[in-house]
């Protein structure tokens, strides 16, 4: 009978053993006392958010990373994946630059299933049809996609300990049509800087142009641009981000007069932009870097991203 008990002990070690220590990419201390700035969490780990009431039927996993030399007062930027919906390479892929330009990681994962196509993500579900948008199917707006970002952002800080009250956006791809969108939709958001990158296409500041494509019968039509021009943007893109057969690239007769290509459409809608600015006589805090010999690249760009955001 003692042998069966000091068995059953030793297995019953052994699981929590297991549970405590195999699951290292979970929640982590702070590895020394680091004082009062320290955060709770430190190291990469991931949860699912369903926080968010209006949304909670559509659960986003989420993935994080808090460098080591990270303090409460460390920035933290959202990276928003492309296409291909994975938000865990999209963390993985800035792990150096945040080691080495202290900032931190959060890279929310919108799935296909929970929101679906074009619609869904890069349009941010404005509209139940973004490319037949009217009057009747324009949703709440507490359903946008968008809308997720601000309480998970107070999640997240919750959750790690963070003292931060803006966060900065990088989006490639995709990504940078939502983020491009996000501060044209979302104009009172917490954000501090922004980098757009590699957009296929993007919704131009004209309300002569109906959305998606401008703003002309949208929630942004009577958009205040000082605000916007004034926000610290960086519109980045490859310079040989020239192939107008990419996957994914849309074109028709409207799209196309931004031009045929990913390198021309960020060009023209830096120039038309900035254009507008200088029309009405305002700040205009926006950048533009080409990225030479750089193609559809999501390392490249998002490299170059963090150095514009943080060094």
């Amino acid at each position: 009978m003692k042998k069966n008990k000091k068995g059953i002990i030793y297995l019953l070690s052994v699981f929590l053993f297991c549970i405590f220590s195999c699951n290292k990419e979970n929640l982590s201390p702070s590895p020394t006392p680091r004082g009062v700035d320290s955060l709770i969490i430190y190291g990469t780990s991931d949860f699912t958010f369903t926080e968010y009431a209006p949304l909670n039927n559509k659960p986003v996993k989420v993935y994080f990373y808090v460098p080591n030399n990270a303090n409460k007062n460390t920035p933290i930027l959202f990276v928003l994946h492309g296409n291909e919906r994975n938000a865990l390479l999209s963390r993985n892929e800035l792990i150096a630059s945040a080691n080495q330009l202290n900032f931190i990681i959060i890279a929310p994962e919108f799935s296909e299933a929970n929101f679906p196509g074009g619609d869904g993500y890069n349009l941010g579900n404005i509209f139940v049809d973004g490319d037949n948008p009217t009057p009747q199917t324009l949703n709440e707006e507490s359903i946008w996609t968008f809308s997720i970002i601000e309480p998970l952002f107070e999640n997240f800080k919750n959750k790690i300990g963070s003292a931060v009250t803006q966060y900065d956006m990088f989006g490639h791809s995709a990504g940078g049509q939502f983020v491009q969108r996000y501060i044209i939709f979302k104009p009172n958001a917490k954000i501090n800087k922004t980098v757009i990158a590699s957009s296929g296409w993007y919704t131009m500041l004209d309300n002569s142009v109906a959305f998606p494509y401008g703003t002309k019968s949208s929630p942004s039509e009577n958009l205040k641009y000082s605000s916007l021009f004034g926000k610290k943007v960086f519109l980045v893109i490859g310079g040989d981000d020239t192939n107008p057969n990419s996957d994914a690239l849309r074109h028709n007769d409207i799209v196309d007069k931004q031009g045929l290509n990913r390198l021309e459409r960020a060009q023209y809608f830096y120039t038309q932009t900035r254009n507008t600015a200088v029309k009405n006589n305002l700040n205009f805090n926006w950048d533009y870097l080409v990225l030479p010999k750089v193609d559809h690249d999501f390392s490249a760009t998002s490299s170059a991203g963090a150095l514009l955001l943080y060094k």
